[in-house]
C-alpha cells in the first residue's frame, strides 16, 4: 500500500483535468450559446474547486499522529468530500437558475457541430481522469479520491446528456429543449451532492467498517474461538484510509500473562494483515469472572463500593 502522501499526485491529475475541461467547455459554450453546455462548464468549475480541496485535505490526512491527534489526521478527507457535495449543490442551483431564464427567453444555438466536438474532447479527458481516480481511491481506501472520481463520472454522463440535447435542438429546432435538459442536469447533480454530503457525515460519526471488512474480522475471530477463548465488545470504525477495531478477549484465568499476550499478538497480526491500515486494540479478561461479561456496553455502569 502506498503512503498517504503519494495520493497527492492523483489530486494534481484531477486539478489539471478540471482546468483543461473548463477551458474546452467554455469555448464550446461561447461557440454555441447553449445553456446546457454552460451548465456543463459550471460543473467543471466545481470539479476544480473540489480537486483543490482534495489536495489540501490529502496533505492534512498524511500528517503523522501528534500529541493533540493521537489517532492521526485521516478524517480530514471527509471534509473534502463533504465540501465537494455542498459545492455540487451550489452549482446545481446556479445551473437551474440559468436554465429557467433560458426557458423563459429561448435563443437559437450557433456553431453546434464544432461546439459538440470540443465538448466531447473534454468529456473524454474527464472519463480518463475518473477511471484513474476511482481505481486509486479504492486501492488506497481514500474517500476524497473516490468522491472526486464519482463526481467526474457524473460529469461525463451529464456531458453526454447535454451533447445529445444540443444535437437534438439542432435537428428539431425546438430551442426550449436545451434548458429543459439543463434542468435535468441540475437534478442529477443534486442527487450526487446529497449522496456525498450524507456519506461524509456518516463517516464523521464513526461509522462501522464496511460489511466486507466486518466479515473478514468475524472469520478471523471464529478461527480462534473455542470453549476457553471468547470475544465480545467488538467495535469498529473508519477514519479515511485508517481502520480501527477494539475487542475484549476472554481466556481462562489460570493462563499466564505470556500465554495471553502470545494469543493477542497472533490475533492482532492476522487482522492487520487481512485489513490494511488497521489499528487493533485488544483487552484480555478472565473467562470465569462474571465482571468480564458485564463490560460490553460503551458506557460501563459502575457499582457503588460496598459498605
Amino acid at each position: 500500500m502506498a503512503k498517504p502522501t503519494s495520493l497527492a499526485r492523483f489530486a494534481w491529475l484531477s486539478i489539471a483535468t478540471a482546468i483543461a475541461t473548463i477551458a474546452l467547455k467554455a469555448v464550446a459554450y461561447a461557440m454555441t450559446g447553449s445553456v446546457g453546455l454552460l451548465s456543463d462548464a459550471l460543473e467543471s468549475l466545481v470539479n476544480l474547486v473540489a480537486a483543490v480541496l482534495a489536495l489540501l485535505m490529502l496533505s492534512v490526512s498524511a500528517r503523522p499522529p501528534d500529541e493533540d491527534h493521537a489517532y492521526g489526521h485521516t478524517k480530514a478527507e471527509y471534509f473534502a468530500s463533504g465540501a465537494e457535495g455542498i459545492l455540487i449543490l451550489v452549482a446545481a442551483a446556479a445551473i437551474g437558475w440559468a436554465a429557467v431564464v433560458r426557458l423563459i427567453e429561448p435563443r437559437p444555438l450557433e456553431k453546434v457541430g464544432l461546439g459538440l466536438i470540443v465538448s466531447t474532447v473534454a468529456s473524454v479527458l474527464n472519463l480518463f481522469a475518473a477511471r484513474v481516480l476511482l481505481a486509486a481511491g479504492r486501492r488506497y481506501r481514500s474517500i476524497a479520491l473516490e468522491a472526486d472520481a464519482q463526481h467526474l463520472f457524473t460529469d461525463v454522463w451529464t456531458s453526454a446528456g447535454v451533447l445529445v440535447g444540443v444535437g437534438a435542438v439542432s435537428l428539431t429546432g425546438w430551442q426550449r429543449l436545451d434548458p429543459i435538459i439543463a434542468l435535468g442536469v441540475a437534478a442529477n447533480i443534486v442527487r450526487t451532492g446529497v449522496s456525498l454530503v450524507n456519506r461524509s457525515a456518516l463517516a464523521l460519526l464513526d461509522v462501522a467498517w464496511v460489511p466486507a471488512d466486518q466479515e473478514t474480522l468475524r472469520s478471523i475471530l471464529t478461527r480462534y474461538e473455542r470453549p476457553e477463548v471468547k470475544f465480545h465488545a467488538i467495535r469498529t470504525r473508519q477514519a479515511g484510509a485508517r481502520r480501527f477495531v477494539s475487542l475484549h478477549v476472554l481466556v481462562p484465568g489460570r493462563w499466564t500473562v505470556a500465554q495471553g499476550h502470545e494469543l493477542l499478538e497472533r490475533i492482532e497480526s492476522e487482522i492487520r494483515s487481512a485489513v490494511p491500515h488497521s489499528t487493533v486494540e485488544t483487552h484480555i479478561e478472565p473467562l470465569e469472572d462474571p465482571a468480564s461479561w458485564e463490560d460490553q456496553d460503551l458506557d460501563r455502569l459502575e457499582e457503588p463500593p460496598p459498605g
